[in-house]
């Protein structure tokens, strides 16, 4: 078997498609606006390639032969499958299509941002699917956003990635909580904690699970020059609230995580007096998504439930 000649190009399999339809050289050299000599020379260059006549007299003109025929469909799917390539991308209509997107979120999130994300979601494209996935341990987000097997990632960091998008969704104040009953609560105003109290309270805090990503409060800490006392780590934040309930411990968090909490927990919330600057919330995603309609569409929705959330 022959191999496939490597001067075959795309304009010749387009002469040939048209040779194969108008099966008149005149008129593919008019529809083309080339003479028709070259259009000549190229049906001869055509059938040296093929082996085949590719067009013969007929009783009211030229016909195809029976190979000529058989080329007809595959130069056409050849044409348009290249026109395709540059064709610019149809608008992701969400409402009809089924896509699946995988974001990545911490679970110290305000309580309703997540859900109000996916119910965003819901709404507008109801065929598609969503996975939420912890940011737990060993999680390579950097790699799995590159990959293609984590479309957004919704976290905060002292220092964003350089080489990701980035867009801020909002930013939530660091406040101190402790059980409302405790000695030390019963005992201290809302707003007359001091640095020295802060410092020698037993804190409870998450574990450390991607660098710069929970150690925010300690790392600022330590620029200061201070240290707090951690006598308690947990993988699971959204748990620790309920641990203040039976304990000494504070937390140190942001306002909108606490808000769902206070409401239903005996709890007692403290101005923190350290100069903390507010937990920053941001979605990063890759520049392999960065065009696709349907990605734009996603952060959209989070941006929108990001600033749905600020406003309450």
């Amino acid at each position: 078997m022959s191999s496939l000649p490597q001067h075959l190009d795309l304009h010749l399999i387009r002469i040939l498609y048209l040779l194969l339809v108008e099966k008149n050289v005149s008129r593919v050299a008019l529809k083309l606006n080339q003479p028709q000599p070259s259009i000549s020379a190229s049906l001869r260059k055509l059938r040296e390639l093929t082996g085949d006549p590719l067009l013969v007299r007929g009783a009211r003109g030229m016909v195809p032969t029976q190979h000529g025929e058989s080329l007809l469909k595959p130069a056409k799917r050849i044409l348009d499958e290249t026109e395709s390539l540059f064709v610019k991308k149809s608008p992701f209509v969400p409402q009809e299509e089924a896509r699946t997107f995988h974001i990545a979120a911490p679970d110290y999130l305000d309580s309703q941002f997540l859900p109000n994300v996916v119910a965003a979601l819901r709404r507008g494209s109801p065929n598609s699917r969503v996975v939420i996935h912890s940011l737990g341990g060993g999680v390579d987000y950097i790699r799995m956003l590159s990959d293609g097997d984590m479309d957004l990632v919704i976290a905060n960091w002292d220092e964003p990635p350089a080489h990701l998008h980035i867009s801020k969704l909002f930013e939530d104040p660091i406040i101190c909580t402790m059980r409302a009953d405790s000695p030390y609560a019963k005992r201290t105003a809302s707003d007359a904690m001091t640095i020295e109290d802060y410092l020698t309270l037993p804190h409870v805090a998450p574990s450390q699970m991607l660098p710069g990503y929970h150690g925010v409060i300690d790392a600022f800490l330590e620029r200061q020059g201070m240290q707090r006392k951690v006598a308690v780590e947990s993988a699971y934040f959204g748990l620790i609230p309920y641990m203040l309930t039976q304990t000494d411990l504070v937390l140190t968090t942001g306002r909108q995580f606490m808000r769902f909490y206070e409401k239903t927990l005996p709890l007692k919330s403290f101005t923190v007096p350290v100069k903390f600057p507010p937990m920053r919330f941001y979605q990063l995603w890759h520049e392999r998504v960065h065009q696709a309609p349907e990605h734009k569409w996603l952060r959209d929705q989070v941006s929108a439930a990001a600033k749905a959330l600020v406003q309450k």
